[in-house]
């Protein structure tokens, strides 16, 4: 008996659907702004890419002409040759750890101040916390190739032009992070340190670091991991390092050479993500606990 009253239910369900469709079928289906807005959309990305393909000149045979030419580089760079001078590889490549080690601690002390400038729960003004923000914004909207350049025009070639460009990119990226750590932190603790009557320093050592802390300690090992690869780069503008060495080694077509540094910065890079994930883990681990 249930079943039949169930059955009978959502048929005039079904019928009452029916006869509004057929009242107001206006009102069951899509406007036609609604209609026409994924199609332009669409239509807007299709364009977009051919226009880009044509604009660079894309063509099946020339990107085929360019895979054969990388194929006849990748031959040449097989096997892999340390070259004459294999102890000026590794200085170098110990000056790119300096480099990216040098500018990312650099740019964590710099970042915690500004962090507590520029988060909403710790500096109440909304004007002068707006101006921090865009100032942070300014450091990390360019990127760490073009403050090499800037750096290697005003100070000269070598590392140091590297660890400020570092320095200065990542001022902006970690204390973008480590205040949306301080505004994220649980108001409790807080209370708690003020209600036993602890000050603004107590409150900031006893309340607010130890929430932070974890992330503060991660993000710092994560640019790390990220610069040694960055630091590469900037070489090749200059700013000394294995990133000199390759570009040497390039311009002058000495493809064995390259192969042999490319492995050399992939075993590094590997070596260094591996260490860094262990420390971050131990790191955290004691800093929760």
């Amino acid at each position: 008996m249930m079943r039949r009253t169930r059955t009978t239910d959502r048929a005039d369900i079904a019928s009452t659907i029916a006869e509004a469709k057929a009242e107001l079928p206006a009102a069951f289906s899509k406007p036609v702004s609604r209609q026409l807005g994924p199609l332009l959309l669409w239509a807007t990305f299709i364009a977009l890419t051919v226009y880009c393909l044509i604009r660079f000149d894309f063509s099946p045979e020339r990107l085929w002409n360019g895979l054969d030419q990388l194929g006849i580089v990748v031959r040449e760079m097989f096997p892999p040759d340390p070259g004459e001078a294999p102890e000026d590889i590794l200085w170098s490549l110990l000056e790119t750890l300096a480099m990216a080690f040098l500018g990312t601690i650099f740019a964590a002390i710099a970042a915690v101040p500004l962090s507590f400038l520029a988060a909403r729960n710790t500096l109440p003004f909304s004007l002068p916390r707006l101006g921090v923000r865009r100032f942070l914004d300014t450091l990390r909207g360019i990127d760490q190739l073009i403050w090499a350049l800037i750096f290697v025009r005003a100070i000269g070639l070598g590392p140091l032009a590297g660890i400020m460009a570092i320095f200065i990119s990542d001022t902006g990226t970690l204390a973008k992070l480590f205040s949306e750590a301080v505004e994220n932190i649980d108001q409790k603790p807080i209370d708690g340190v003020r209600a036993a009557g602890g000050g603004r320093i107590q409150t900031l050592r006893y309340a607010v670091i130890p929430q932070v802390l974890p992330m503060y300690l991660s993000s710092t090992l994560y640019m790390f991991e990220s610069n040694v690869r960055s630091a590469t780069i900037l070489g090749i503008v200059g700013a000394g390092g294995i990133g000199f060495q390759l570009s040497d080694r390039i311009r002058a077509h000495r493809w064995e050479e390259v192969c042999f540094i490319l492995i050399l910065i992939l075993v590094t890079v590997a070596i260094i993500d591996y260490l860094s994930k262990t420390l971050r883990g131990l790191l955290i681990g004691k800093a929760s606990g």
